[in-house]
């Protein structure tokens, strides 16, 4: 399948009942709304499209929520949002990798585990690693993370954010999918909730409603849509915008990272 340039998402969007929407990268760089894609969002509701934000952010939906009406997104687009601290969240408290928990983040997303802080210890002590992110402290030195977890490969961690890099304005940011995949070449054994995960996606399909997804991460959005084995829309100005990207090098960077994809836009656009 060779990835067509989408000039406007109008030209095909009556081929879909729901749209699958990434929210860092896609809606937002951390900083601004992306006033294309608001618009886009708006014409696929006033036309009776369904459309959930799917965002591999570490925190509750809520807080996503709370975030995207500080940077002025209209309430009546905020119907339907999931993270994938949400969906860990929905596991941790059924108990499901044990009790006692090392809480490896910074400390803005300590409102994810806030009706469980009581099970909150050290790293000795711990069942699992629940990891949201870097220290503030130490959000570059990746050797520091290296050191601190390896004597501890036992120990499940459970990576609430798949994503290994996010732009924030136009600075890059590591991630928790960084934290994992070091943990992983280590030795240790990370359970991942987020996209490319089959499990968050389902908590967003209905059957019978033919569905597109639209991100910018290659390796959690559009390998989640491949997955899923949906129809996918590659924004190329969020986390891959380093890249040179033009219609000749498109399929090489889609072959990199082993996946496929319909179409693709700078960003998105009505």
């Amino acid at each position: 399948m060779k990835i067509k340039k989408l000039e406007h998402l109008s030209e095909i969007f009556q081929e879909y009942d729901a749209f699958i929407i990434d929210l860092w990268g896609v809606m937002h760089n951390g900083v601004y709304l992306n006033k294309s894609a608001v618009n886009a969002v708006s014409e696929l509701e006033s036309k009776g499209k369904r459309v959930v934000f799917l965002s591999n952010a570490p925190r509750p939906t809520k807080k996503v929520v709370e975030f995207l009406k500080k940077m002025k997104m209209e309430e009546r687009f905020l119907k339907n949002v999931l993270t994938s601290g949400e969906a860990a969240l929905n596991s941790l408290k059924q108990n499901k990798f044990g009790e006692k928990f090392y809480h490896l983040g910074p400390q803005r997303d300590d409102s994810l585990f806030s009706n469980i802080k009581k099970n909150k210890t050290t790293l000795q002590e711990c069942d699992f690693i629940l990891c949201t992110g870097l220290f503030d402290e130490e959000y570059e030195n990746l050797k520091f993370y290296e050191d601190l977890l390896k004597n501890y490969t036992n120990k499940k961690l459970i990576c609430t954010n798949p994503d290994l890099v996010v732009h924030r304005g136009g600075e890059e940011e590591y991630c928790a999918g960084k934290i994992a995949e070091i943990f992983e070449s280590l030795g240790g054994k990370v359970v991942y909730f987020g996209k490319p995960h089959k499990e968050v996606y389902l908590s967003c399909l209905k059957t019978n409603q033919k569905t597109l997804v639209i991100g910018d991460n290659l390796k959690t959005d559009i390998k989640g849509a491949n997955n899923m084995k949906l129809d996918s829309v590659f924004i190329t100005s969020g986390v891959h915008k380093s890249k040179t990207i033009d219609e000749n090098l498109m399929e090489k960077l889609l072959d990199e990272h082993n996946v496929t994809s319909n179409y693709f836009q700078k960003e998105l656009t009505w």
